[in-house]
């Protein structure tokens, strides 16, 4: 059973404060993030719905799978999507040695050329953090769709995001194969309700 927050706690964030949580506008708007592509079918997929909505989103990428399928990250730059840095092997900055982290991002760096870092998992010590500020802004999240975890259908998925979205929020989901079809599934909803509800979805630049 895998243990997590949809939303992060107030005072979490309150002491990581070197790290961007959200990103409030004046008009409302929320950050759609895909962590761990590009992946075939998956991705595709996600720009074919982002696009039916004219909607934009970030995706941080994992240098490993920007290396195996170049044609479809370069279906993102060529959508106007923004990208950022997901390390290249998707480590866990928990279990690795920080001068190991900083070579992996770094590697990475290679074929993501972005000014923008998610770690894997949310899992980043203070050294790692420490070393990577003042080259990256380290992008976090306020929601997390839950698309991830296996006893969520795509109803509850799209009803974790939509419930919870407020102006500026971060959303997490991931274009990978293990949770495509609740993702894809959920994608589309989420997009009409907070259309419906006047929000805009920018990449995290913008925002910023």
């Amino acid at each position: 059973m895998q243990y997590y927050l949809n939303t992060t706690p107030k005072i979490i964030r309150h002491f990581a404060k070197d790290f961007i949580w959200s990103l409030p506008q004046e008009t409302p708007s929320v950050f759609l993030t895909f962590d761990d592509g590009p992946i075939p079918f998956v991705t595709p997929k996600v720009l074919e719905i982002l696009n039916s909505f004219n909607a934009k989103a970030t995706f941080f990428c994992v240098g490993e799978n920007v290396k195996k399928h170049p044609d479809i990250f370069h279906e993102l730059k060529l959508n106007n999507h923004e990208l950022g840095n997901h390390t290249y092997n998707h480590l866990n900055g928990w279990k690795t040695l920080r001068q190991a982290y900083l070579s992996n991002v770094e590697l990475a760096k290679n074929y993501i050329p972005s000014k923008l870092f998610r770690p894997p998992y949310g899992k980043i010590t203070p050294l790692q953090s420490k070393s990577l500020k003042n080259d990256y802004k380290i992008i976090m999240w306020d929601i997390l769709s839950g698309d991830f975890d296996p006893n969520v259908d795509p109803e509850k998925c799209a009803n974790n995001v939509i419930d919870n979205a407020v102006n500026g929020s971060i959303i997490v989901f991931h274009d990978n194969i293990k949770h495509a079809d609740t993702m894809l599934a959920a994608l589309p909803i989420i997009l009409d309700k907070l259309s419906r509800k006047g929000y805009q979805f920018k990449t995290i630049s913008e925002g910023l």
